[in-house]
C-alpha cells in the first residue's frame, strides 16, 4: 500500500498536489474524497461501474411488477415496495475519451433480464402486408374534400379556391345544410355545451337522447329505440348480444350484408349460415334445416349500398314466420329517402297506407314494418348528422340498454348532434320533395349513362354503380375525374366490392341538377374513351358481369310515376310539428 501511495504522489496530479493531512481531512467528511475523485477521469470510470453493479444487483433482488388494485379497495396510494428502474448504460461507455476494459462485462449484466430469442418484426409485418395492398391496387388514398355548405354539393381541396363538385357523398339529401338543422344545433350548442358528458349511465342521458329515441320510434312505428354512437356499432352490439345470450341462436346472413353486421355475427359466436343475396330459395334450405324450436336471426339489409340492390323484406318476413326467425333488417341506406314519410323500404312497401295514415300506424292493416323484428338505421347519411339506433318493442329495446357493451360504455352523442338529428327527421317526415327530387335526379343520370353504353350495375335505388372491373383501372378513372373535370367520385375497391369487381359509385342528391348532372355524364363519357375502358357491349361479350351485359328482366324503380308526381299537399296533417310524448324505455322501465 506504502508504495501505490508513494506512485500516486509521483504520478497522480491530484494527490501529488496536495498534503497527507489534506488527503485524511477529505477521507473523513461525507462524500468529500469521492466527490473530489469523480473529476479524475480514471477514477470517475471506477466508480460509475461499481455504482452500476450495486444497481443491477438490487435491481435482481427487488424487481418489481404492478399490481391490479384489489377488488372494491381502489384507490389512491403511495406503492410500499421500492421499485427500480434498470439504470440507463452509463455515459462514459459511449462518451468516455478514456478506454474501460470492463465496458463488455458491464453490458451483460446491464442485459441480464433479456432473451437470447429476437422479438416479433412489428415493423416488418406491417410494412410487408402494407406492401401487399399497394401491389394489389387496393392501397386507399384519401382525398381531402371539404364540402362547402352554403354552395351545396361544391366542395374544395386543399386550397379554397380549388373547388369540385362532390358525386359521392352519403348525405343523400343535402341535410347537412338544412337550415332547420343547423339552427336547431346551434342553439343548442350555445346553450348545452359541446360534449355530452359520459356515458348515458352515468352523466350523458339528457332530454335530447329523450326526444331523439321517440322521434325515430314514431318514425319507425315501432315501440322504442335506443340511439348508438354510429350504426356500426349498433349493428355489433345487438347482433353480438343475441348469438352470446341466447344459447344455440342460429344467425342467417345475406352474403352482401355490411362489413358491421359480418362483425357482429362473428363477435356473438353463435353459428350462421350465409344465403345467397336475395335468394329466397337458399334461405328457406338452410332455414329447413332445423327446428322451429331453434332460436334463429335472419340479418339483412334493406339496399345494398355498393349495388343498389333492394331486399324482398315482405317475403323474408314470410319465412320468419314459417321457420320461427326474428327478422333484423339494416335500413341505414334507405332512411330518410324511402317512404312517404323517410322510414326507409319497409314503409314504402305500403306506401298508400302509410301516407293516408300519417304518422298513426294504418287501421286494420298489418304492414311490413311492423312485421319487421328490429331495424337499425344512421342519422349520419340522409338526415346529415351523426349516429346510430335500433328500433323495435319494448322489453327489446330495454333489454339492449340493460346489456349491451357497444351502447354501454360508449360516451353518447352530443346534446347538439341529437338536436339536429331530432330537428332532421322532423323535417324530412313532413316534406316530399327532397326524396322526389333525389329519385328524378338519380333516373336522369342512370338513363343517360346507360344510353352511352356506359356500364350501370342495374338496380331500383338511388345507387349509380359504374362498373370498371379492376382497381388499378378505377383509380385513374376517379384520378382523372378529379384532376382532369373537377368530379369528385371515389373508387370502390376490395374488401368493399370483391376483387373484379371494382367501380365507380355514384349518389346524385336533390341538389344534382340537370347541368351540373350533364357535365358528370360527359366527363365519365370522355374517361372511359381515354382510358379504353369497357362499355355494356363489352361486357355482353365477355359473358356479363353484376347484371351488365346480362339478358336480364327490366328492372323497375321503386318509386313509381305516380309517387313521384306527388307534393307535400297530399301528406297527412298530422305529420306536420307532432306532439310525441317521451318513451319510457330511454331512462329505464319502472318495476
Amino acid at each position: 500500500m506504502e508504495s501505490v501511495i508513494k506512485v500516486s504522489m509521483t504520478v497522480c496530479p491530484f494527490v501529488k498536489s496536495n498534503s497527507i493531512q489534506t488527503l485524511r481531512t477529505l477521507s473523513r467528511s461525507s462524500g468529500g474524497l469521492a466527490s473530489r475523485a469523480r473529476q479524475c477521469p480514471y477514477m470517475a470510470n471506477v466508480l460509475e461501474a461499481q455504482e452500476l453493479q450495486q444497481q443491477l444487483q438490487l435491481v435482481q433482488q427487488e424487481r418489481t411488477y404492478s399490481q391490479a388494485s384489489k377488488p372494491r379497495r381502489a384507490s389512491v396510494s403511495r406503492s410500499t415496495t421500492s421499485q427500480v428502474v434498470p439504470p440507463t448504460p452509463p455515459s462514459f461507455i459511449s462518451s468516455s475519451p478514456y478506454h474501460f476494459k470492463n465496458e463488455n462485462l458491464i453490458d451483460s449484466k446491464y442485459n441480464q433480464f433479456q432473451s437470447n430469442e429476437k422479438s416479433f418484426d412489428f415493423k416488418g409485418f406491417l410494412n410487408d402486408d402494407l406492401n401487399k395492398k399497394r401491389s394489389d391496387k387496393s392501397y386507399r388514398y384519401f382525398n381531402n374534400i371539404n364540402r362547402l355548405a352554403n354552395e351545396f354539393p361544391k366542395a374544395h381541396r386543399t386550397k379554397e379556391e380549388d373547388k369540385v363538385t362532390v358525386w359521392c357523398s352519403n348525405d343523400y339529401l343535402g341535410m347537412g345544410k338544412n337550415e332547420n338543422t343547423l339552427n336547431e344545433m346551434k342553439k343548442v350548442l350555445d346553450k348545452y355545451g359541446s360534449g355530452a358528458g359520459g356515458t348515458r349511465n352515468i352523466a350523458g342521458h339528457n332530454l335530447h337522447a329523450i326526444k331523439l329515441e321517440s322521434e325515430l320510434a314514431a318514425l319507425h312505428k315501432h315501440e322504442a329505440a335506443l340511439v348508438f354512437s354510429s350504426c356500426f356499432v349498433a349493428n355489433d352490439a345487438v347482433l353480438s348480444l343475441f348469438g352470446q345470450k341466447i344459447k344455440d341462436l342460429v344467425i342467417f346472413s345475406d352474403e352482401l350484408n355490411h362489413a358491421s353486421m359480418i362483425q357482429g355475427i362473428r363477435n356473438s359466436r353463435a353459428k350462421k349460415h350465409i344465403f345467397k343475396h336475395n335468394d329466397l330459395k337458399d334461405l328457406e334450405f338452410k332455414l329447413s334445416q332445423y327446428p322451429k324450436s331453434t332460436p334463429k336471426l335472419i340479418a339483412f339489409e334493406s339496399v345494398y349500398s355498393m349495388c343498389g340492390s333492394i331486399a324482398p323484406i315482405e317475403k323474408i318476413c314470410d319465412l320468419a314466420e314459417k321457420y320461427g326467425a326474428i327478422t333484423f333488417l339494416d335500413e341505414v341506406h334507405a332512411v330518410g329517402m324511402y317512404g312517404p314519410h323517410g322510414a326507409g323500404v319497409a314503409e314504402h312497401l305500403d306506401f298508400e297506407a302509410q301516407l293516408k295514415s300519417g304518422i298513426e300506424n294504418p287501421q286494420d292493416v298489418q304492414t311490413i314494418m311492423s312485421r319487421v323484428d328490429m331495424i337499425t338505421g344512421t342519422l349520419g347519411k340522409a338526415y346529415g348528422c351523426v349516429g346510430g339506433y335500433v328500433t323495435g318493442k319494448a322489453n327489446m329495446i330495454d333489454w339492449f340498454r340493460s346489456y349491451a357493451p357497444g351502447f354501454i360504455f360508449t360516451t353518447t352523442l352530443p346534446p347538439a348532434i341529437m338536436a339536429g338529428a331530432s330537428a332532421s327527421i322532423r323535417y324530412q317526415r313532413s316534406t316530399l320533395k327532397d326524396r322526389i327530387s333525389q329519385q328524378k335526379n338519380t333516373r336522369y343520370v342512370k338513363d343517360n349513362l346507360n344510353n352511352l353504353g356506359l356500364p350501370v350495375i342495374p338496380n331500383p335505388s338511388h345507387i349509380v354503380p359504374v362498373l370498371i372491373g379492376n382497381a388499378q383501372d378505377a383509380k385513374k378513372a376517379s384520378d382523372l375525374l378529379l384532376d382532369k373535370y373537377n368530379i369528385y367520385v371515389q373508387a370502390i375497391n376490395f374488401p368493399t366490392v370483391p376483387i373484379g369487381e371494382e367501380r365507380l359509385r355514384i349518389t346524385p342528391t336533390p341538389g344534382h341538377n340537370k347541368e351540373i348532372s350533364n357535365h358528370l355524364i360527359e366527363s365519365i363519357d370522355s374517361v372511359f374513351n381515354e382510358l379504353d375502358l369497357k362499355r355494356i357491349n363489352d361486357w355482353s361479350r365477355a359473358g356479363g358481369l353484376c347484371g351488365v351485359g346480362e339478358d336480364n328482366h327490366s328492372i323497375d324503380h321503386i318509386w313509381t310515376d305516380k309517387q313521384l308526381s306527388l307534393d307535400d299537399s297530399n301528406l297527412n296533417p298530422n305529420v306536420f310539428e307532432p306532439i310525441i310524448p317521451p318513451i319510457g324505455v330511454s331512462s329505464g322501465v319502472m318495476a
